[in-house]
């Protein structure tokens, strides 16, 4: 599988974050990277992947995943996104008592400040963002370290 646009309308162009790399080829390895690491663990996930402007590319609820879990994979590639950094290290920030104590009610509430999503840059680059949500944070993260591992290897 390459990372090449798959364009079957040469009408359009492809957006930004498609010419910088997440394409949706892309985005299918990083989701079958995060999954991997679901099932290695046993623990059913929802994955969600995120382009530039915070649409959706791709998405996938394993069998058994908890319901919560799809709108918080998303919620989770929404926080790393627009914070350009992993949600799990806005937790000690949003502490009462540190300086952004109630960021986490910001944007409708979408705002996550928990393990679980990522960033995905290119070349120094935000292109988009992944999300994963099912298991604790630290299963969480660990899918979500080998989603973005995936996307770092171009092939």
């Amino acid at each position: 599988m390459t990372d090449e646009l798959d364009n079957v309308d040469a009408t359009r162009g492809p957006t930004a974050s498609q010419a910088a790399g997440l394409t949706l080829a892309a985005a299918r390895r990083v989701m079958a990277a995060a999954e991997a690491a679901a099932r290695e663990m046993k623990v059913a996930m929802s994955v969600a992947v995120v382009d530039s402007g915070d649409q959706l590319v791709a998405f996938a609820r394993m069998d058994g995943a908890d319901l919560v879990s799809v709108g918080l994979s998303r919620d989770k590639a929404f926080s790393a996104l627009v914070n350009r950094m992993p949600t799990r290290d806005l937790a000690p920030l949003v502490q009462p008592g540190a300086e952004f104590y109630g960021y986490d009610s910001l944007a409708g509430g979408r705002m996550v400040v928990f393990a679980g999503g990522m960033p995905l840059l290119r070349d120094g680059v935000l292109v988009g963002a992944i999300g994963v949500s099912g298991g604790s944070g630290d299963e969480d993260q660990r899918a979500a370290d080998a989603a973005v591992a995936a996307f770092d290897q171009r092939l």
